[in-house]
This record gives structure tokens, sequence and C-alpha cells, in this order.
């Protein structure tokens, strides 16, 4: 690897907007000096608010709903019936 030409690789926490959950974990967000910042374990992190985590996501949070039950080929003949192969020009 060539020496100083890679950003800063250390501790970030990212804590969810909705839920509040902090994530610890290592980014190259480290390097930020003028953001929040937040207090674990003894020593202070730079923090990174996300919209959705894996602690708001409805996938894993179980509260997913399928909204197209109906498959596309089926949705295309129920709006616009389906085509004899004899029909066509």
């Amino acid at each position: 690897m060539k020496q100083g030409i890679h950003p800063e690789y250390g501790p970030v926490a990212f804590r969810d907007r909705a839920t509040g959950d902090v994530v610890l974990t290592r980014s190259t967000l480290a390097a930020r000096t003028d953001g929040p910042t937040i207090g674990l374990d003894g020593r202070t992190y730079p923090v990174v608010d996300v919209d959705v985590s894996v602690h708001s996501h409805p996938f894993w949070t179980g509260q997913g709903r399928v909204v197209d039950s109906e498959g596309r080929v089926e949705a295309f003949e129920r709006r616009y019936g389906r085509r004899n192969v004899e029909e066509r020009p």
C-alpha cells in the first residue's frame, strides 16, 4: 500500500434516527472532526446519523409487507387483455 494516500480508517458510531439505536463499527468517516460525537465505553466517537438501519428496516424487523403480489405479466394482461397469436399483423 502506498503511504499517505488512504483515508483514516477507524471507529465510528452509526445512529438510527428512527429508533435511536447505535452501532459501533469502523469506517473511513472516522476522520470527520466537524460533526457530532457520542461517548461510548468511556471513549468519544464521531456519529453518523442514518435514516434506515437493521434496527428500523421493515425487512429485518418483520414489519414488511408484500405490496405487489400479482406478477407483471398478469397485471399487463388484466389491464390490456390477452391477445391471440392469430391477431398479430
